[in-house]
């Protein structure tokens, strides 16, 4: 068990983030998009989102809240590190919440003020989420090349986002919106591709742990798939987007899990580049649990927790799945 449990919650962990990063990316990525939108679209692209997005943020609690009780070593080199990104994040997120309801209730004067505070919310957890990745990868080191790394990933994530917000409006929009989350993608695919492309040839040069982890064998040849996979994923992106008669045929879905596919293996590739770390170089993933008497607590509320978060997360979508429609809210 003493081997096992902190595996398990490192695994849980690292679900509920890439959950998160998924889930609340593609609201995230409306949200950014949103300024680029005419006024008669902007409410349907709130309506798109809007049963979803308190719930999607939920995994990101959760994956905070393992690491503070599972891991509360790491979590105190995390959070002293990364301090002031994560308060910028967390007020990004206040203001979008908040601007997310007075932008409906507000008079028309106003209305343009609530949506632009909207769209920078969006775009501010989005860069703030990839300067705590970058920083993270790095670990946590403080030199004008890793600020610099930082800084390719604080533009990349958001390029992610505004792609993977594309593909849900594809989905969930018809006509005219659809079309413009077409041409929206389409623009923002080549910045995503540029970004992540850059930050994997980067990353092995930051940590003498994920160089080796890279290119010496036979690590070589088991992360091999993961760029081969993620080159054929951004295949089918360019080319979905690129043909209306694919998108009007109802497979514009594709857009979407092609995304969805790059993030998920660019999850696993970081995974497999750390292990066994939780703080890279610095703390694994026993030295940095908590006892295992501790661990068997929290798996117990894990157990009720989790299934309870999945199974609501699978109930909104199911219920709210399909076109959006207008958003309402009563008076």
């Amino acid at each position: 068990m003493d081997f096992i449990l902190p595996l398990i919650f490192m695994a849980i962990m690292g679900l509920a983030m890439l959950l998160y990063v998924i889930l609340d990316g593609y609201d995230l990525g409306v949200g950014i998009l949103l300024h680029y939108a005419p006024e008669e679209h902007k409410d349907m692209m709130v309506a798109s989102i809007g049963p979803f997005w308190d719930a999607n943020e939920t995994w990101l609690v959760l994956g905070v809240g393992i690491m503070l009780v599972a891991f509360p070593s790491a979590h105190a080199v995390v959070l002293s590190a990364l301090y002031l990104p994560v308060a910028v994040m967390l007020m990004a997120l206040i203001i979008r919440g908040v601007s997310f309801d007075f932008r409906t209730k507000a008079h028309d004067k106003h209305k343009a003020f609530w949506n632009a505070m909207f769209t920078g919310g969006s775009m501010v957890a989005a860069m703030s989420q990839g300067w705590m990745l970058g920083s993270y990868v790095s670990g946590f080191r403080d030199d004008w090349w890793t600020w610099a790394f930082n800084a390719v990933i604080a533009l990349t994530v958001p390029a992610a986002y505004v792609v993977l917000g594309a593909g849900w409006l594809i989905m969930k929009a018809e006509g005219d919106l659809q079309a413009r989350a077409v041409e929206w993608a389409r623009k923002a695919i080549v910045p995503f591709l540029i970004g992540i492309s850059a930050v994997s040839i980067a990353t092995p040069f930051i940590s003498e742990t994920i160089y080796n982890k890279w290119f010496k064998l036979p690590g070589f040849f088991a992360l091999l798939p993961i760029p081969l996979v993620t080159a054929a994923a951004f295949a089918a992106l360019w080319h979905v987007t690129g043909k209306k008669s694919i998108i009007d045929a109802g497979y514009g879905w594709v857009a979407f899990a092609s995304t969805v596919l790059v993030l998920i293996l660019a999850t696993l590739g970081l995974a497999y580049s750390i292990y066994p770390y939780v703080v890279i170089d610095r703390l694994n993933v026993w030295e940095a649990a908590s006892a295992t008497s501790s661990l068997l607590i929290l798996l117990v509320g894990t157990l009720i927790t989790l299934p309870a978060i999945i199974g609501y997360t699978i109930f909104v979508y199911r219920i709210f799945w399909g076109k959006a429609r207008e958003l309402t809210y009563g008076a």
